[in-house]
């Protein structure tokens, strides 16, 4: 008796919401570019720091001594955080839940790092309104996830 490979697909198999879609694939853009540069930034940070310095003399640019300041070590924490967003969107993209929640920490964790890093006394509002947007819209597909 054979066995037919189709019986081992399950019926309706759940279709990944439209907005799901383009908020992973923005989040794979954003979140792998700035994975990728943290890293860069983090190996090669000698460079960076004195390429920073120059620029802001050059171009009279306030706030970029925060850059020089830092340590390699917040670049690799960053790219690490960036890597647990790529992965909770991973995992939203394979609609399993525990994207969203893995998502929601690596988002949280971003916004209190510089403050960490930098002695900040609040995070960027600008990156607290992108991120709680983001949270938000993937929250809103949580009833198509497993």
């Amino acid at each position: 008796m054979e066995e037919n490979p189709t019986t081992l697909l399950p019926e309706n198999p759940a279709k990944r919401p439209s907005l799901l879609t383009v908020l992973c694939i923005l989040t794979f853009i954003w979140s792998g570019w700035n994975m990728v540069s943290n890293l860069a930034v983090g190996f090669f940070f000698d460079f960076f720091s004195k390429f920073f310095t120059q620029f802001a003399e050059t171009y009279k640019i306030s706030g970029m001594d925060i850059l020089t300041d830092a340590k390699p070590l917040y670049f690799f924490v960053s790219a690490a955080l960036y890597v647990g967003s790529v992965a909770g969107a991973f995992l939203m993209w394979r609609l399993k839940k525990t994207g969203f929640h893995v998502y929601t920490i690596s988002q949280i964790l971003m916004l209190i790092a510089p403050m960490y890093f930098f002695r900040l006394p609040s995070p960027s509002w600008f990156e607290v309104l992108i991120s709680g947007v983001f949270i938000v819209l993937y929250s809103s597909n949580l009833k198509q996830m497993n």
